[in-house]
């Protein structure tokens, strides 16, 4: 296994992937935080999350897999050669947990909070259900020949999906609404924080490594940096250049209802002492 050959950008590599885990895991709250605060997850689309669940889910098997089990690092240096490093790091691990408790919890909310008319698609149950079914026959394919690598490569495949299919329920349901009420740009805006970061972290790797082996190495890390990015900012786009209307009328509602409340509060002293004369 090859070592660092600089140590600034070994000590680069390593701000920027916990730098990648604080802001991609600190996303997560400020949804959770606005459904506990409405006691309502309406606007949420609900698609998003449980897509979300699995791709998470499956991304957290690929990571501590290659992360943790020597037999599969031997099978990745032997397919991509000796002088390669292992394309995941401590913080990928970590954000995976963490991504994966914080998403239950929001199903959760889900559950027991306010969700109006709002339900899972049959879509997405289905999407979801084939996508363990094919990891499913793909485990008893690679376990006679212990083909482990080969196997999360397909766990790979099916968390750089979700990334693409998650994101497309709540651009619609924005779309649809041309609201994006409800749906926490909080979380976006350190999503793509940490989407960028992430990508920035396997170019040091490879630039102090002299090679590019790292980014068709783990090709799921990549792609999961650059969609997520770009529906990042179709994201931003919809919430401050779309529909921004949607925010501003409830400031405004919001505002009618304080000057009605005192144009009441004014009048009334002017009448009740008319009534006692």
């Amino acid at each position: 296994m090859a070592s660092w050959n600089s140590f600034p950008l070994q000590v680069t590599y390593e701000v920027l992937g916990w730098f990648a885990f604080f802001s991609w895991s600190i996303s997560f709250y400020p949804q959770v935080i606005l459904n506990f605060r409405r006691k309502s997850v309406v606007g949420l689309n609900f698609d998003f999350v449980l897509l979300n669940l699995t791709k998470h889910s499956s991304y957290l098997i690929y990571n501590a897999s290659l992360y943790f089990s020597s037999a599969i690092q031997n099978q990745y240096f032997e397919k991509y050669g000796y002088g390669e490093m292992i394309p995941v790091a401590a913080n990928d691990v970590a954000f995976s947990i963490h991504a994966v408790l914080l998403t239950a919890i929001t199903l959760f909310q889900i559950a027991i909070y306010d969700r109006g008319e709002q339900k899972v698609s049959k879509i997405s149950i289905g999407i979801v259900s084939v996508a363990w079914l094919t990891a499913a026959v793909c485990f008893f394919i690679a376990l006679p020949s212990h083909s482990w690598l080969w196997l999360l490569s397909i766990f790979n495949g099916i968390q750089v999906l979700m990334t693409v299919i998650k994101y497309i329920p709540q651009a619609v349901f924005n779309f649809l609404r041309k609201s994006t009420d409800g749906f926490s740009i909080g979380n976006i805006l350190l999503d793509f924080s940490g989407g960028v970061a992430n990508y920035l972290q396997m170019v040091v790797q490879s630039v102090d490594q002299d090679s590019w082996v790292n980014f068709y190495g783990n090709i799921g890390k990549v792609l999961l940096s650059l969609i997520s990015v770009l529906f990042d900012i179709l994201f931003i786009m919809q919430h401050y250049v779309l529909y921004p209307a949607s925010t501003k009328a409830s400031k405004l509602v919001n505002s009618s209802e304080q000057d009605d409340q005192v144009r009441e509060h004014l009048v009334t002293p002017d009448q009740t002492p008319q009534e006692n004369v």
